[in-house]
């Protein structure tokens, strides 16, 4: 398998009015890229309008970008992966400043930031999608100590070593929340760079449904928070039960050292009950914290294992 220098990924489905102009800019920026349209089953014409312009077009019958994104890591070889959605929301004139961090072995995952520089809000007409970002990035924070401005973004360039160890779990449009908490999670070199983004043009739609896929999102974050962060997860699990639990149980106690009786048997099995659950959420959290740090051990030692021997010298992917 060749490996490009850079290799510019697009996934697509039905964007026939603007993947002519995404592929000729990018083109021009990075004359020395190869850009990839993966068509997604698209029913106007997209693949072959991609085609005419020189791109490199592939299909993926499974519907959704996390599909997509799973089947490009896995298909294309190369240093650089500059992602970018192919409905010309973001400037190909700030690829190169994008790459230049992960080509100097600076970074390993950059972000093209459309907040920090107000033009995501000036541009975007759809409700709700400032609050969504906010929120999904004030979670991601709160659950992981760290951040960055954009994590929904998706314009990002990623270093081979990202590329080729991300575990794509999504279908849909999760996969940009997955990305970016697998970066926070694993400790990958992250930075951003402010992109000028501009709305879709008149005609072309956006298939994302601000609700529907919102609650997918967040639903994403609590699985992937119970999968990356179990202890502190079944932490604030086994904290409401012991709410729970000591609301209903504590007038019972005090009644019985006044009495010495229990008038609400019901009432106290209840609260031993969610006790019990307390406990039992806390030492799942300690047995899975366990498996947890047995797992990242071992996918640090994959990665470095796998990418020593594509680097040795006769590999097909070796640069020597």
């Amino acid at each position: 398998m060749v490996r490009d220098d850079i290799a510019v990924i697009i996934p697509c489905y039905n964007e026939a009015l603007t993947i002519g102009k995404v592929v000729d800019d990018f083109h021009r920026e990075l004359p020395e890229a190869t850009v990839y349209v993966y068509d997604n089953n698209s029913t106007d014409g997209t693949a072959e309008i991609a085609r005419g312009r020189g791109a490199v077009v592939r299909h993926e019958s499974r519907q959704g970008k996390g599909n997509v994104c799973r089947q490009m890591f896995r298909d294309i070889d190369a240093d650089c992966y500059l992602m970018v959605d192919g409905d010309d929301t973001y400037p190909a004139e700030s690829a190169r400043s994008l790459c230049a961090p992960v080509l100097a072995g600076e970074a390993d995952m950059v972000v093209g930031d459309r907040l920090s520089n107000g033009t995501y809000a000036q541009q975007n007409a759809r409700a709700f999608h400032g609050f969504g970002n906010d929120l999904v990035r004030a979670m991601i924070r709160w659950i992981y100590g760290y951040g960055f401005e954009d994590v929904m973004t998706g314009y990002r360039a990623m270093s081979r070593p990202f590329a080729k160890t991300f575990p794509v779990l999504s279908e849909g449009f999760r996969i940009e929340t997955e990305l970016s908490i697998h970066a926070v999670d694993r400790r990958w070199r992250i930075a951003d760079v402010p992109v000028e983004y501009r709305d879709r043009p008149e005609g072309s739609v956006s298939k994302l449904n601000t609700v529907r896929d919102g609650l997918k999102v967040m639903a994403m974050i609590g699985t992937l928070f119970k999968d990356y962060r179990p202890l502190k997860f079944f932490s604030l699990v086994a904290l409401l039960f012991a709410v729970f639990g000591l609301a209903l149980g504590m007038p019972i106690v005090v009644e019985y050292f006044q009495t010495g009786l229990v008038p609400r048997f019901p009432t106290a099995i209840l609260a031993a009950s969610f006790m019990f659950l307390c406990g039992l959420s806390l030492a799942t959290g300690f047995i899975l914290d366990s498996v947890a740090k047995v797992e990242k051990k071992q996918w640090e030692v994959n990665v470095y294992s796998k990418y020593a021997y594509d680097d040795q010298p006769g590999h097909p992917t070796s640069m020597r």
